[in-house]
């Protein structure tokens, strides 16, 4: 919505964003078009021109007259006409961090396929991405004027058919495909020819639309794509407002200069207005900085954004993604609007049963207590040493709900529940694989530099381990001496209280250490069974013996003899000071 000088609000703002692999012609199809074209349209940076591909996020646009199914549900915004913003994205797998910044922004999704060459590798990581991020798709058959006239019809039925094929498992099942030539004869070739199908793309379109969900209230978020400096007026940026809206004279922040300016003028594709909200295009101009210190970014209410070292998100595997999340791997990280390496850590709810078993900390699936469980402080949590999926005839279900740690190499500046996307971008891009890995939702933000000291030691996620010691010897019915649970250092303070078990069935409870070698002591309650007593006095016996006469048959079944200790408990991971608690 843009409300205009004179102050009539009467133009739904539409943002439709142009995907697809690089040299399917998305930019070629975002000029035929467009009516207007902002500062960043049509590949206008230089390396763009010389490269012939588009190496960032284009905006142009174009308007038509409301359509009927718009002009009743506007609720008290009567509007009269509907604009078209085309975000035209890069198609080089080198850029998908941008295709992701630029896919964030969007009502509906135009994927471009070239018809002769069909759905390519970066064409289905961008059917990834708009899943991820809109609710709708139209996808354009390009290039139809390089088949022959005589196939063309089969070949585009034929590609149409392949498609619904692919989309089938998708959010996008039967939605509209269209054949377009959106510059016939190719980039090079002279602009004298009308491009084909385009009065048919932008009905289709008009069908497509809705009411976006436009909410004026809450902070100012805007992502920034391009900034540039009017002498004598001030700094323009252009961008895209996510949340909340702007009006003239307001004051706002960007958090990457440490900075807060004032509005001084609005602009809507060079259409002065006195605000814009939700899901508007707009040039603002503020009080003068540097825009080169401004390349991308986001603008906001002031104090609204916080600067994150670390941050804790719900986590889900992406299908297509071959490789393993592995615990302690590296990720490209993007989230809200930037891209940053982190660290993950895995973990979920504690598995049900009756045992968890020793320390595998490999998960075994497991039924949570709800799917939509929050995530709390509060909650003890299981270390995973990679994200768990559904196996065998399983994978037809969604995986357990999960969470993962992110630790970022750089701190980040976001909101609090944008979409956070891992990749591997290192991954070769000539490969036929998805490089997306894992989609989640930010929901905690750690905020202190030394967040590893002061915040993690308050996550409780906690392995399993077991221990296995033996029985040194007995002091009285009640109490034994054991050693070779525990190491010279360790602090024995910790697992105090812990109940053991001993292989002759009797339940302990370790009360403390014994000398300086890491022996410790145990009560046994219900004192030693005469078995027991008997064993260890045969064992002790057998013992003396050995050491009189070595090599004898005795010193074997000393050790068949032996009483082992057996102990389960848990162990925090970021809370090494933490004393163990019974599994």
């Amino acid at each position: 919505m843009s409300e205009s000088a004179d102050g009539r609000t009467n133009t739904l703002n539409f943002n439709v964003g142009v995907l697809g692999h690089v040299d399917s012609g998305k930019t070629s199809l975002a000029r035929a078009l467009s009516s207007t074209a902002s500062t960043a349209a049509f590949d206008k940076n230089p390396q763009s021109r010389e490269r012939g591909i588009t190496l960032d996020l284009g905006f142009s646009s174009f308007t038509v007259d409301l359509p009927d199914h718009l002009r009743d549900c506007g609720g008290k915004l009567q509007y009269d006409s509907l604009q078209f913003t085309l975000v035209d994205c890069p198609g080089h797998a080198s850029l998908i961090r941008t295709i992701i910044g630029g896919a964030q922004i969007i009502d509906l999704m135009m994927l471009v396929v070239d018809v002769v060459k069909g759905v390519q590798t970066q064409t289905a990581e961008c059917l990834l991405i708009g899943e991820l991020t809109c609710p709708r798709m139209v996808v354009v058959l390009n290039k139809v004027d390089l088949l022959p006239p005589n196939k063309r019809q089969s070949a585009i039925e034929k590609m149409t058919k392949r498609l619904h094929k692919t989309l089938e498992n998708t959010r996008f099942k039967d939605c509209p495909v269209i054949a377009v030539a959106a510059k016939p004869g190719g980039p090079e070739a002279p602009g004298t020819e009308e491009p084909q199908g385009v009065p048919q793309l932008i009905e289709l379109l008009k069908k497509q639309t809705y009411l976006p969900q436009r909410d004026p209230a809450g902070d100012l978020l805007m992502a920034v794509d391009h900034c540039f400096s009017i002498r004598g007026q001030g700094t323009v940026m252009t961008g895209t407002i996510l949340q909340g809206s702007l009006s003239l004279n307001d004051t706002v922040e960007i958090p990457a200069l440490k900075v807060t300016k004032k509005i001084k003028s609005v602009q809507m594709f060079r259409k002065p207005v006195v605000g814009a909200m939700q899901g508007d295009r707009v040039g603002v101009c503020v009080t003068q900085f540097d825009p080169k210190l401004l390349e991308r970014g986001v603008v906001c209410t002031p104090g609204s954004l916080r600067t994150l070292f670390a941050a804790i998100i719900s986590v889900r595997k992406i299908g297509y993604f071959k490789g393993s999340l592995a615990t302690r791997a590296k990720f490209h990280i993007t989230v809200g609007h930037e891209t940053v390496m982190a660290r993950v850590t895995y973990f979920g709810l504690p598995p049900v049963g009756p045992s968890e078993g020793p320390s595998d900390t490999k998960p075994t699936p497991t039924e949570p207590c709800s799917l939509d469980a929050p995530f709390t402080f509060d909650q003890e949590y299981f270390y995973q040493d990679e994200y768990a999926a559904r196996q065998g005839e399983d994978t037809l279900r969604p995986d357990p709900q999960q969470w993962a740690l992110l630790e970022f190499e750089r701190p980040v500046t976001c909101p609090l529940h944008c979409l956070v996307i891992g990749s591997k971008l290192d991954t070769d891009i000539h490969a036929n694989a998805c490089r997306l890995a894992f989609q989640g939702r930010l929901l905690h933000g750690l905020e202190d530099k030394s967040y590893a000291e002061t915040a993690l030691p308050q996550l409780r996620i906690y392995k399993t381990k077991q221990k296995e010691g033996q029985v040194e010897r007995v002091t009285d019915d009640y109490t034994v001496i054991g050693r070779s649970l525990f190491k010279k250092e360790t602090n024995l303070q910790l697992f105090v209280g812990l109940k053991v078990k001993l292989s002759t069935g009797e339940i302990g409870v370790i009360e403390g250490g014994f000398g300086q070698s890491g022996k410790f002591k145990i009560r046994i309650p219900d004192g030693l069974s005469q078995e027991t007593k008997q064993l260890l006095s045969s064992k002790k016996k057998a013992k003396s013996g050995a050491k009189g006469v070595a090599g004898t048959e005795d010193e074997p079944r000393a050790e068949a003899q032996a009483v082992s200790i057996h102990l389960h408990f848990k162990r925090y991971v970021f809370d090494p000071h933490k004393k163990m608690v019974q599994s």
